[in-house]
């Protein structure tokens, strides 16, 4: 039987890479077949790498059924995972999310979840002496997980182990790591082709604080005036979300990759309070800038309060 490799919805680079990392570690190292799936359409930086590496997009799956085997990578959040994830024979759970519970499972299985910035690092940790085997497009897709998690080191999820492992793949791949950081980032700013729903939903999580349901929404751009300038679109979109997805407020921050900041939008008296309680901001506007935070793991969920 099959083993599905996935991560969670909203496929950023980390997801899609690391499904692939570990599809490629069970069906060529381990002899077991696997196959690496998404839940739906990557964002433009993951799709971007996976044509740098040409690597054909993995099938977009969305209904399981009962009793198939599946490895959970990048999320261990039943929010971000198949309606029925806990009617599926799970075998193992890779992660560096901090734990949020809910998932029952069919027996005992592995879990690692480890304070590092990337799944992918975890991943080639995980392989032992077999990481020396990675052919070169194995090797690119998780230095590219390393990039986009960490913004090129910039965010403060960042370890000092993470950033040793991508310049060592970058040195054997022959590679610039800040350019090809660089190329990664501007296919992320990319944002002309996506409609104002799809933006809010494209690197998002679902997370309860209390009874309140959020949607939390992160841009990361080197080009931020591009979706500043659509702020008042999104804005109206926020409701429309907040209906189809079940959710009570979205949350959207657009982090500005460059200059290390954060500019979250206000459109309502709830997220002014929920943006004074969580970040100490003074908010007198419809968008506040938020120094210095990068990382909504690290520095955006951990710290909401309503």
């Amino acid at each position: 039987m099959t083993t599905y490799i996935f991560g969670h919805k909203s496929p950023d680079t980390d997801t899609t890479g690391s499904a692939l990392i570990w599809a490629w570690y069970l069906n060529d190292v381990k002899g077991q077949k696997a196959e690496a799936v998404l839940l739906g359409e990557p964002n433009t930086e993951a799709a971007f790498v996976l044509k740098k590496w040409d690597c054909a997009t993995p099938a977009i799956k969305t209904e399981f059924a009962a009793g198939s085997k599946a490895v959970i990578v990048d999320t261990n959040n039943p929010a971000e995972l198949p309606d029925n994830i806990n009617d599926l024979d799970v075998s193992a759970i890779i992660d560096h999310h901090k734990l949020v519970g809910g998932l029952e499972t069919k027996g005992p299985i592995d879990i690692t979840i480890r304070p590092l910035a990337c799944t992918a690092t975890i991943m080639v940790d995980l392989m032992g002496d077999d990481a020396a085997k990675m052919p070169n497009w194995v090797k690119g897709l998780a230095l590219s997980c390393i990039l986009s998690d960490t913004l090129e080191f910039r965010s403060p999820t960042t370890t000092a182990h993470d950033k040793a492992l991508a310049e060592k793949l970058a040195a054997e791949l022959e590679l610039d790591l800040s350019a090809y950081a660089s190329e990664m980032f501007e296919a992320k700013s990319d944002i002309s082709s996506f409609a104002d729903a799809e933006l809010i939903r494209m690197d998002s999580k679902e997370y309860a604080v209390g009874e309140t349901k959020f949607r939390v929404s992160v841009l990361e751009t080197t080009a931020p005036k591009l979706v500043l300038d659509r702020q008042a679109s999104l804005m109206e979109s926020f409701k429309t979300v907040e209906e189809e997805d079940g959710v009570d407020q979205v949350l959207l921050f657009v982090v500005d990759i460059l200059n290390e900041e954060a500019t979250l939008f206000v459109p309502n008296d709830f997220v002014k309070n929920v943006a004074e309680k969580s970040f100490g901001a003074n908010v007198s506007g419809d968008k506040v800038v938020l120094p210095g935070v990068m990382s909504r793991k690290k520095q955006i969920i951990p710290n909401l309060k309503v």
